[in-house]
């Protein structure tokens, strides 16, 4: 690992056109040694945009896998290059990081699984303090290398699952944002079937409910590549009016209706290598076994 993070480091000097198509290749290249992971995406793509032929479905996943792997070695970029590069490349919609906005009052920075979701994080990290929660990884060098990228401009309090939800209120109660990535499948636990993409996905209510307990308002947020290897857009959205209001399974499925909306936006940018099914109400099979050889 420790020889792969100073490949990366090498790598960030490069400019990001010859970075990004060198992401590219490795991308290509992984669709076709990960089949198990290609075997995922393709029936995450089946399911949520059947309008789509197969061979669309297959271009779709195909650019996803360059879109991830590129992300991959970006980061690099953003655990290392002067904050003067970073304000270059990233352009903020709609024109700068809503500071005075997301630190007036408790605030829940909404922020789906696209690939260059670190891209947000890092812009909000150059203009204030924030908090996320974050995967232990296994490996303690990564594991260093990764918080003190996303911790090197402003401090930022990073959690585990472990940790529970009360670092999570204390932070939205001193003002300080909280990154929140809300649409992966941790099981049935403090989760409800709601569809997406016409799917019952197992969806955790935490947004609806921490935003009803602490009133935090939700402001979302998503980080996606510019065209031509330029860089990165952040756009934040308005804040979600009347949210949650009383009912947790509606404004649940009110945030996976905005997050349809923008995975439409750039679907090749959007996270499906995740089982996003893999919770199945019912005993229902898994979606994901693939198919007896004949």
């Amino acid at each position: 690992m420790k020889l792969l993070l100073g490949f990366m480091w090498l790598l960030h000097w490069l400019p990001l056109p010859v970075l990004g198509r060198f992401g590219n290749l490795i991308g290509s290249l992984l669709f076709i040694l990960l089949p198990s992971r290609r075997h995922i995406t393709l029936t995450n793509l089946r399911l949520c945009m059947p309008e789509l032929t197969e061979a669309e479905r297959v271009v779709l996943a195909r650019q996803h896998f360059q879109a991830y792997s590129r992300s991959v070695w970006e980061r690099g970029i953003l655990w290392w290059a002067s904050e003067a590069r970073l304000r270059r490349l990233i352009q903020l919609d709609p024109g700068s990081v809503p500071v005075e906005q997301m630190t007036a009052q408790p605030t829940i920075l909404l922020c789906p699984h696209f690939v260059c979701l670190d891209v947000a994080g890092a812009a909000v990290a150059m203009e204030t303090s924030a908090s996320s929660m974050y995967v232990q990884q296994k490996n303690l060098a990564f594991d260093r290398v990764l918080r003190a990228g996303r911790s090197r401009f402003k401090p930022v309090k990073l959690f585990t699952r472990q940790d529970g939800i009360k670092p999570i209120m204390r932070a939205l109660r001193d003002k300080l944002p909280y990154f929140m990535l809300p649409d992966m499948d941790f099981g049935e636990k403090d989760a409800e079937f709601v569809p997406f993409f016409g799917v019952d996905a197992a969806t955790l209510t935490a947004t609806a409910r921490i935003a009803a307990t602490t009133g935090a308002q939700v402001l979302p947020v998503i980080a996606t590549f510019l065209p031509d290897f330029q860089g990165w857009r952040v756009k934040f959205y308005p804040v979600w009016d009347n949210y949650p209001g009383t009912d947790m399974v509606a404004a649940t499925r009110r945030m996976n209706a905005f997050i349809e909306d923008r995975v439409r936006e750039a679907p090749a940018e959007y996270f499906w290598t995740h089982k996003r099914f893999k919770t199945r109400p019912n005993g229902e099979p898994s979606l994901y076994q693939r198919a007896p050889k004949p």
